[in-house]
């Protein structure tokens, strides 16, 4: 086909594009008010399945069909056994897709934290409590790519299905589609997973102004000023080169692996991060900046806090206080925007 070709074949079905929109959410309504929403675990019912035959499974029954009336136009015996053969090999494998897909457990669904214009992901974990395998499972979300993996005998499996990069904010995940084409890829049984999962976007950490080092209330104030003691860390792996004093001899004693005390020392800096002090003029690059100064001061291991208009971290380390701060991040403006007309 000539380029001009394929360029007047789209034109002619450009107007069909909202038409196939609006009757897939009209589908997708039926569906969910059909099935309601789903709390997790969820067990796949023969109720809740869908079955249809694939491009190849149309094909097929197209081929039988033929087959069937040179049979009886030749009143050929051995066409029509072949060709009723061939029927109850389709339904049989019709039977075996459903089955494939019946009562595996849909056991939980997580979208990690991602940042702006990164590939995000969403993790499917599906179980199966029967003594059969199950081949050939897809997870999916809408058009993304399909995410496949076997289940053995009483087993689980996760599949990481892959999502286009996102903007900065939360996204919601409204429903996940569980499929699959095995046996033969003849039908393709499926089911919509009402289960909203909150996949949160970072902003990119991006920018390049030296990092503030401020107390909330006494620039250069310093972390548990006069303490005269480290902060305890926690414990990790003995390294070549660690000191024997620091090594923790109970829990070697206790026939635990070589672990090495760590401490931080209590005069480290504390850092405030204000949006409103980022001398940048657009938004998104003070977020951009924000994000980079704290993703920064946690790889330091620093205790630091944020301050976005009214809103207030106080100052803290670790990866829970990470997340919190660049969720914040991630949610500035967003309610603003949802309010406006």
């Amino acid at each position: 086909m000539s380029a001009r070709a394929a360029a007047g074949t789209l034109r002619l079905l450009r107007p069909f594009g909202p038409l196939r929109q609006r009757w897939r959410a009209r589908v997708a309504r039926w569906v969910l008010q059909r099935q309601g929403t789903d709390e997790l675990p969820v067990r796949l019912e023969r109720r809740r399945l869908y079955i249809l035959p694939t491009r190849g499974g149309v094909a097929f029954g197209a081929l039988v069909f033929v087959m069937l009336l040179a049979g009886l136009n030749y009143t050929n015996s051995l066409a029509l056994f072949l060709t009723f053969l061939l029927a109850a090999f389709a339904l049989v494998a019709m039977q075996q897709c459903h089955r494939n897909l019946l009562h595996v457990r849909v056991i939980s669904l997580h979208a990690p934290p991602v940042f702006a214009q990164r590939p995000a992901t969403l993790v499917v974990t599906l179980g199966n409590d029967a003594e059969l395998a199950r081949l050939g499972l897809e997870a999916a979300v809408e058009d993304s790519p399909l995410a496949r993996a076997d289940l053995a005998p009483g087993g689980r499996a996760q599949l990481e299905v892959a999502l286009a990069p996102q903007a900065r904010g939360i996204r919601e995940l409204s429903r996940v589609r569980i499929a699959t084409a095995q046996p033969f890829g003849l039908f393709r049984a499926w089911t919509w997973v009402h289960a909203p999962v909150t996949l949160v976007v970072y902003p990119a950490p991006l920018g390049s102004l030296p990092m503030p080092t401020q107390d909330a209330h006494r620039p250069g104030a310093r972390a548990h000023e006069g303490a005269g003691e480290d902060e305890w860390l926690g414990l990790r792996a003995f390294r070549d080169g660690d000191s024997p004093r620091q090594v923790d001899w109970k829990a070697y004693a206790r026939e635990a692996p070589l672990l090495v005390k760590e401490y931080q020392a209590s005069g480290t800096d504390l850092r405030l991060f204000d949006f409103a002090q980022v001398p940048l003029a657009q938004t998104e690059a003070r977020l951009a900046q924000l994000s980079r100064w704290i993703v920064d001061a946690h790889a330091r291991g620093e205790r630091y806090g944020l301050a976005v208009g009214p809103e207030r971290m106080a100052p803290d380390s670790g990866p829970e206080h990470r997340h919190r701060c660049l969720a914040l991040l991630a949610r500035h403006g967003l309610d603003a925007r949802r309010a406006s007309p």
